[in-house]
């Protein structure tokens, strides 16, 4: 079994039978002294993402429109798993519901390390709030002028 990790991994020391693999992004933003310990415990594989599939994580992410909350480590992560998900038995684990959403969309088999894992995959969308018109994207309203606020297009049940 491969393990897809983010930092809630090793944050949280949580224990894994199997093989680790992160991205350098993710050691990076380990600062807390334990929970670089608990990396260096786990003799963890460090990989980075091949830019072929950091391509597909946005292309999938602009679509559930979970491009607005994931930070490139994210996007590093999602395209290390989606690497994986193909071959073998593989899973990520993550904390993060975007992160989540966005592995779900495409395919990938998702773990939380401490939290709740997602019900619903959840496609979002932006409403102006002047004249509650819908958009695919932006800040400001093309109509009115006024901010738009990111809400909820459909949920997907996960299973």
């Amino acid at each position: 079994m491969n393990y897809i990790a983010d930092a809630s991994l090793f944050i949280i020391r949580k224990r894994l039978e199997g093989s680790v693999i992160t991205v350098p992004s993710v050691v990076e933003e380990l600062r807390d002294e334990n929970a670089r310990t608990a990396f260096e415990l786990m003799n963890v594989k460090v990989e980075p993402p091949l830019q072929t599939f950091i391509k597909d994580v946005r292309a999938k992410a602009g679509i559930t429109k979970d491009s607005e909350e994931l930070s490139n480590t994210d996007i590093d992560i999602l395209a290390k798993a989606l690497k994986y998900s193909g071959r073998e038995e593989t899973v990520l684990i993550t904390d993060d519901f975007a992160v989540q959403n966005t592995a779900i969309q495409l395919g990938i088999k998702v773990m939380p390390a401490g939290q709740r894992k997602i019900k619903d995959v959840l496609l979002w969308e932006k409403q102006c709030i002047g004249c509650k018109r819908r958009f695919p994207g932006g800040e400001e309203c093309p109509v009115c002028g006024s901010p738009l606020k990111k809400r909820r297009k459909s949920r997907l049940k996960t299973g």
